[in-house]
């Protein structure tokens, strides 16, 4: 979900922006309007997250996903050892394209054992003094699986903060490097961010192709090849709505008032649960379950006639997942509760 007055903005100038009498997809990427859009939604993120000045901030395509990839071919050598933390699909991902690259991959935890409804517990595992880095992903989005802390280690950071960023504040001097991609709380997809400590790169494999080398896109501010322009122009604005709404701060707290209410309405009704441990609940991805799974096709049936769309859990794991990112209202999500009361008192 993207803020109603953002896609307004955007609408109203969509034919004529700037009173170029083009539409910002339409001018060039290299000319002076749209390098200072780009500027300006490098300088608002920085502000927002307070990113320290020896850190690059990278606008990139391909996803997180590529990211997957791009890590390991800026960070390592043939031979080097990674340790990732597993807890989920995408961060079962990041460690199979890890094992694609020749490296020795330690996966330190793997939370298997619970469905993925858990993260490790701090302290419950070693990170290798001799590893290149320690990756974790911040937030599952499919199980709705979420870290309480930041891991700690003398290795580089690395975590995937595609369904976290933005959500709260976060002290990224605590991490090598995060990576975004923007279609949860910055914007449309096809854009992917990354916020890289400046030490990290100049270091990229020879066979790194320069869209993927952190060096090549920083010394180019990311415009190397042609950026996706209408995403990046979307983020500036997405970051103008977060500064305007009150910050990182105010953000964190409307997003912990929206998940408490529905974690609240879960757990207080015999109808529906959630399946993830107490300390792991995400505060953006939402999953739960009705007692009768029979009726989950009725549910979401309803739902979508309420205006309470794309509810269904992804089709790895069934039930239902609410994704309540930063866009989504308080009302919204009252709107929810109040639909999931009515259906148990009608159906449970």
């Amino acid at each position: 979900m993207l803020p109603t007055e953002v896609l307004e903005i955007a609408q109203a100038e969509l034919t004529d922006w700037q009173g170029s009498g083009m539409s910002v997809m339409e001018v060039s990427h290299r000319g002076k309007a749209f390098v200072a859009c780009a500027a300006h939604a490098e300088a608002t993120l920085r502000s927002l997250m307070s990113i320290p000045d020896n850190y690059k901030v990278l606008f990139l395509q391909g996803g997180a996903s590529g990211q997957f990839a791009a890590i390991p071919m800026n960070l390592t050598g043939p031979g080097d050892t990674v340790a990732y933390l597993n807890t989920g699909q995408w961060s079962a991902k990041a460690i199979k394209s890890a094992k694609t690259q020749d490296l020795a991959v330690e996966v330190l935890a793997d939370e298997k054992d619970s469905n993925y409804s858990t993260v490790p517990a701090a302290g419950s595992y070693t990170v290798p003094v001799s590893a290149a880095y320690l990756h974790y992903t911040a937030n599952e989005t499919i199980g709705g699986v979420e870290f309480d802390y930041v891991p700690e280690t003398d290795v580089p950071l690395v975590s995937d903060y595609s369904s976290t960023i933005l959500s709260r504040p976060v002290d990224i001097s605590k991490y090598g490097l995060i990576y975004a991609g923007a279609q949860k709380n910055l914007g449309p997809s096809g854009l992917a961010v990354v916020i890289v400590r400046e030490d990290l790169t100049g270091k990229a494999r020879s066979t790194t192709p320069d869209i993927w080398d952190y060096a090549a896109m920083a010394a180019s501010d990311s415009m190397l090849n042609t950026p996706p322009t209408f995403s990046l122009y979307l983020l500036g604005l997405v970051l103008d709505w977060v500064e305007r709404t009150g910050g990182l701060a105010a953000m964190g707290k409307r997003n912990k008032a929206k998940a408490d209410s529905l974690y609240t309405t879960i757990d207080n009704s015999e109808f529906y649960a959630n399946p993830v441990a107490l300390n792991a609940r995400s505060w953006m991805n939402i999953p739960f379950t009705l007692a009768d799974p029979s009726l989950d096709a009725d549910f979401l049936k309803e739902a979508e006639a309420q205006g309470l769309t794309n509810l269904a859990g992804h089709r790895s794991v069934g039930g239902m997942r609410a994704s309540i990112y930063n866009a989504m209202t308080q009302d919204g999500v009252d709107a929810l509760i109040s639909f999931m009361a009515d259906f148990a008192n009608r159906r449970g």
